[in-house]
């Protein structure tokens, strides 16, 4: 019986041992099981952990960019995206007569015709334009002029957010009065501007001060304007004072007449005072070469009305288009003259100017226009210690015909061919010849009606 016991146990110690094998095995791969499912858990805690300490870098860096904008606003990246613009203009000019001498009977005006013989740089123009916040706009225009200095046109500041149809702007802009004056130099019709504006405004009215606009809520375009300026533009002479010796009130009017018809009517009135404003090379009664040398004191009240009708056929300005505009000046000095420096007495004059420009374009790209200019010296009212000295009455009337041809391939640029027959200087018919090409880059904003 022992033997077989013997026997039983060698035959079951095999046995025995492969399942104490088998049973250590299932035990290891239980445990490696149980190892790997606490290192994926590790893992993804891991990743976790990762994650929250990105989001809060990130959170880090955008706290802090904030609290940079907030404490230096333009220095931020991408706070300020200003819209800039760069006007390029040009001419070559053929001339028979100096450009500098001044319209019969407007020798104390500036005339400041802004171009000269041969190839001139003309008034290019780089501006900067952008919404400040939700209450206001900021525009800044300068001029590149051709001796190669840079002089502010436009730098004003305008408000988004009035209501009721009100707008304020301040800061140095050109006045609201007229229909051209508003106008930059890259958007005129002709090379140069009417013999109106040259003597009555050395061609734009720009001033330093505040204007308020108000457009009615009808479906006519009313428009009514007030300005409060330093006098800086002429006719003013900037007296430098507390007051706002420039004045000026405007009222425009419009509406469209069918389809294919739009018009706008205006009217202006511009008061300013000018202190010791001194004009070189004035002709005299005594026939003096060179001219003498006044200097005028006083105020200068103007008045004037402005018309502009537009046509397209069933308004699609693409093809064809047509523009008839005028505009009258009259204006009245009235105070002290001082000839040549030595003799002071009373002095009055009332002078008047207009023009009446047609622009038609014929074919997609191609216009061609024509303008006539007159001016009226009118008579001056000279005091008793000037009469021998001063002419009050030049009995000439300065004219002046132009056409013009240009080609504009695109919105953004535009190559003119001008020619004119200039008689607004007694003796000094003149004529003249323009070549001149204006070039936009950049942001570029809508042009008024």
């Amino acid at each position: 019986m022992f033997k077989y016991a013997i026997l039983g146990v060698a035959l079951c110690a095999p046995l025995c041992a492969q399942a104490a094998t088998d049973a250590a095995g299932a035990a290891s791969e239980s445990e490696l099981k149980k190892l790997r499912d606490e290192v994926q858990q590790l893992e993804i805690r891991l990743q976790q952990a990762e994650a929250a300490s990105q989001q809060a870098k990130e959170a880090a860096t955008q706290a802090q960019a904030a609290a940079q904008q907030a404490s230096h606003p333009t220095t931020a990246v991408n706070a300020f995206n200003p819209a800039i613009a760069l006007i390029l203009d040009g001419t070559y000019a053929r001339l028979r007569q100096d450009p500098g001498v001044p319209s019969t009977g407007f020798a104390t005006s500036p005339n400041n015709n802004g171009y000269a013989r041969g190839f001139n740089l003309g008034e290019s123009e780089l501006s900067v334009m952008a919404n400040i916040d939700p209450l206001f706009r900021g525009v800044g225009t300068f001029s590149l002029l051709p001796g190669g200095s840079l002089a502010v046109e436009n730098a004003f500041v305008q408000t988004t957010g009035l209501d009721s149809g009100l707008s304020l702007k301040f800061g140095r802009y050109f006045s609201g009065l007229g229909y051209l004056n508003e106008q930059h130099a890259h958007a005129w019709d002709f090379v140069d501007q009417p013999l109106v504006y040259l003597s009555f405004w050395d061609n734009q009215l720009a001033d330093d001060g505040v204007q308020l606009k108000w457009v009615a809520p009808t479906d006519i375009f009313i428009e009514l304007g007030a300005e409060l300026g330093n006098g800086r533009g002429f006719p003013g002479s900037n007296p430098q004072t507390n007051g706002t010796p420039a004045k000026v009130l405007f009222a425009h009017v419009g509406d469209d007449a069918g389809v294919s018809n739009s018009w706008r009517a205006g009217f202006s009135l511009h008061q300013t005072r000018q202190s010791a404003w001194t004009s070189t090379g004035v002709p005299d009664l005594r026939g003096t070469l060179g001219g003498v040398t006044e200097s005028f004191s006083g105020s200068a009240r103007t008045a004037g009305a402005d018309f502009v009708w537009k046509y397209a056929p069933d308004g699609n300005n693409t093809i064809t288009n047509f523009k008839l505009q005028g505009e009258y000046f009259q204006r009245r000095q009235s105070g002290t003259l001082t000839y040549n420096l030595l003799t002071t007495d009373t002095y009055a004059v009332t002078q008047s100017g207009w023009y009446a420009q047609a622009v038609y374009q014929f074919m997609p790209m191609w216009r061609a226009g024509m303008r006539y200019d007159r001016l009226n010296p009118g008579t001056a009212q000279v005091g008793l210690l000037n009469v021998a000295n001063v002419i009050s009455n030049y009995a000439y009337t300065p004219t002046r015909k132009t056409m013009m041809l240009d080609y504009s391939p695109s919105e953004f640029s535009r190559v003119r061919i001008q020619v004119a027959r200039d008689n607004s200087r007694q003796g000094l018919t003149d004529s003249q010849l323009f070549v001149q090409y204006i070039m936009s880059m950049g942001a570029h904003g809508a042009h008024q009606f």
